[in-house]
């Protein structure tokens, strides 16, 4: 009888440890084949040393040259002598405004006047990576905050059109492409599903994002980052001001959709200062690396805000304003040069006052990148 009782507690430790090494495998630490925006050469599958930093780049759809022309209402490009920038203008709900005539749009560079050649509407697919916070720190299988994670994944994937390329990459320790950029939504569903068990504690969130945003920086297209984080860094490579000018150099608009915000404040009273001012720096990150590139940041405290969020990314990024002009420096320098896009009244010189359907001012937002870097004289 006690041998049969030692068989049976032996065979469900056995169980147990499987069950725990699958679950792990469905991690984000499991080594992925291909890369996002990257493809491996022959010698490097032969040899993979893990350094994949010369590794050339995966064009999407719109980087073919074989694909035909190129859309235009869907390219940014740094080029000096054409500068071509997306710009939405948002309402005090994040609703985009349509109809505002060209001659409204002012776009100074480093503070100079730009002539301004061109003003189009712009709808187009979507070229987006999910980059995804996914570490024992703070996603804790079955935890609160497991949950939004994976309700947030989800929910945004099933608003994505047919058409759109998306990607999903899970980082904690590192990040690693779960799948590549694809139309298959089958594929994309299988990646979150191997959001299961994390595997480390760690939280790099400065390497991961930048590593995503160089990867997809030659990218053409209506291309983006959607970032789901706490915000918290615990162990990067890089510093913040070095992720900042990674960032500003990729020119890819990073939507950001900060987590734990309702259990920080249910656990306020709890927490820490120094706890409470690491999130309030995080917080302060996340809305910097949103603002610069030219895109949004979020803080849901419900869950009936994603809806809202989920479609005030999908209207900025699908409908906006092309603008394109030609610099009045033409100097290739490298240098980065500042973009600031205003709305005026010509007549005034003035900014111009946007009104609804009842003639009620409206508060407006204009998102758009903050700038570009000129190309050197031997690029």
């Amino acid at each position: 009888m006690r041998d049969r009782k030692a068989y049976v507690v032996c065979g469900a430790a056995l169980f147990v440890m499987a069950g725990l090494l699958i679950g792990q495998e469905q991690g984000p630490l499991n080594p992925s084949g291909g890369t996002v925006a990257k493809r491996k050469t022959a010698d490097d599958t032969k040899k993979d040393t893990g350094d994949d930093s010369n590794l050339p780049k995966i064009p999407s759809q719109y980087g073919k040259k074989d694909k035909g022309e190129l859309p235009a209402d869907a390219q940014f490009k740094t080029d000096v002598d054409m500068v071509t920038v997306d710009v939405a203008v948002m309402d005090n709900k994040g609703h985009f405004i349509p109809g505002i005539p060209s001659g409204n749009f002012r776009v100074l560079e480093d503070s100079v006047p730009q002539k301004v050649s061109a003003v189009n509407p712009g709808e187009a697919p979507m070229t987006i990576a999910m980059v995804i916070e996914f570490s024992n720190k703070f996603q804790r299988l079955y935890s609160m905050n497991w949950f939004q994670t994976l309700q947030l994944a989800w929910g945004f994937a099933s608003t994505l059109k047919p058409q759109d390329y998306v990607a999903v990459v899970a980082y904690d320790m590192r990040p690693e492409i779960l799948t590549d950029f694809t139309t298959d939504r089958s594929k994309t569903q299988e990646a979150l599903h191997r959001l299961t068990i994390p595997a480390f504690s760690e939280a790099n969130l400065y390497d991961a994002l930048t590593d995503t945003a160089d990867r997809m920086s030659e990218l053409e297209g209506r291309k983006a980052i959607l970032l789901l984080s706490t915000g918290i860094d615990t162990f990067s490579k890089i510093t913040y001001d070095q992720a900042r000018k990674k960032l500003q150099e990729a020119a890819v608009p990073v939507y950001i959709v900060s987590l734990m915000q309702a259990q920080r404040e249910m656990m306020d009273a709890y927490t820490g200062p120094i706890a409470r001012m690491d999130f309030l720096q995080a917080d302060n990150a996340m809305r910097t690396f949103a603002k610069e590139t030219g895109g949004q940041a979020y803080f849901p405290r419900f869950e009936g805000e994603y809806g809202t969020i989920f479609q005030s990314i999908h209207e900025a990024l699908r409908s906006q304003y092309v603008l394109t002009y030609v610099p009045t420096n033409k100097t290739h320098d490298g240098s980065y040069r500042k973009i600031k896009v205003e709305l005026v009244n010509p007549a005034t010189n003035q900014p111009l006052a946007v009104k609804d359907e009842k003639g009620k001012p409206v508060k407006y937002t204009i998102v758009a990148k903050s700038g570009y870097r000129a190309p050197r004289a031997v690029e």
